[in-house]
């Protein structure tokens, strides 16, 4: 059984249609690779310049995944093969959310039926005010969510989603694990300051907390954020911040290892790396350092 992942590199703008030719474009190169499973990006439907764009930008979501699900279906029909795909997007608020008109960070999870198995909300909220750089408030436009997501079982392993500025949070991962993961990812859009400083290093030690593999698809580069109506009458560079993402994805085995990694240029048509699980290492990383049952939950509330 091939256990073949690969991820998605690419600089999403704020045009929901160009993003999606990307997205199909490298789903189509990676199942031409026999790979099983893809992860995207956080916000690879849109990136945008201020809260009130994102909060545009959400309602047009919807259709950007529909459209993605019918792609899918229809790329694993033509190829006779079958691809799954984990992609970070937005989605409105809805008349559950009692007013509340910020907009929602979620991972889907796309089989190859493109049906959606599961819609993760993004617990942890990146606010901060980064030295010599950029001060950023996600909850001015994002609402945080509320549950610890169930494992998947894909083609290639047991799945714990995570996004983003999750990675700074062990113990999640640690719950992801105890819970049977043996793969976490973390689609991201991390900013050029915070990932020279921290991305491999977090990844890395994620990977090594929990002996998981560790998948991290990152957006790169610059983003065109005026790529949509919106922009020709709302844009207002005094409440525009440059939208520039570090990029470098990464592949981590469950020894803390880099098997897989892509640089941080963007490229026209988006970067795609692959790499081969190797499940007998995973199980003799565990069986000769057993971190799980040695953890002390009597004292850890884990």
């Amino acid at each position: 059984m091939s256990m073949r992942i690969a991820i998605g590199q690419l600089s999403s703008s704020s045009n929901h249609s160009k993003n999606l030719l990307k997205v199909v474009s490298l789903i189509e190169r990676a199942i031409k690779e026999d790979v099983r499973l893809i992860f995207f990006p956080e916000a690879t439907d849109y990136l945008s310049q201020n809260a009130e764009h994102s909060k545009f930008l959400a309602h047009k979501s919807p259709r950007f995944i529909e459209e993605l699900q019918g792609k899918v279906k229809m790329i694993n029909k033509t190829a006779n093969r079958s691809i799954d795909i984990s992609i970070g997007v937005h989605l409105p608020p809805n008349e559950k959310d009692k007013g509340d008109d910020r907009v929602k960070n979620v991972l889907l999870y796309i089989n190859h039926e493109g049906k959606i198995l599961q819609t993760y909300q993004k617990l942890h909220l990146f606010d901060v005010d980064v030295p010599n750089g950029p001060i950023l408030k996600e909850s001015r436009s994002v609402q945080p969510g509320s549950e610890i997501p169930s494992i998947l079982s894909t083609p290639v392993g047991k799945l714990g989603s995570s996004i983003c500025y999750d990675i700074r949070f062990p113990e999640l991962a640690l719950r992801l694990r105890k819970e049977g993961a043996e793969l976490i990812c973390y689609p991201s859009a991390f900013t050029s300051k915070t990932g020279e400083a921290h991305w491999e290093l977090l990844g890395r030690a994620r990977a090594i907390d929990t002996q998981c593999y560790v998948v991290m698809p990152g957006q790169c580069g610059s983003h065109d954020v005026f790529d949509d109506e919106w922009s020709k009458t709302h844009s207002n560079s005094t409440n525009t911040v440059e939208r520039r993402s570090w990029g470098h994805s990464l592949i981590i085995n469950p020894w803390g290892e880099v098997i897989a990694s892509a640089d941080g240029m963007d490229q026209k048509d988006g970067d795609l790396i692959i790499a081969d699980l190797d499940m007998d290492l995973l199980k003799k990383v565990r069986e000769n350092m057993p971190l799980i049952d040695q953890r002390r939950y009597d004292m850890f509330n884990i």
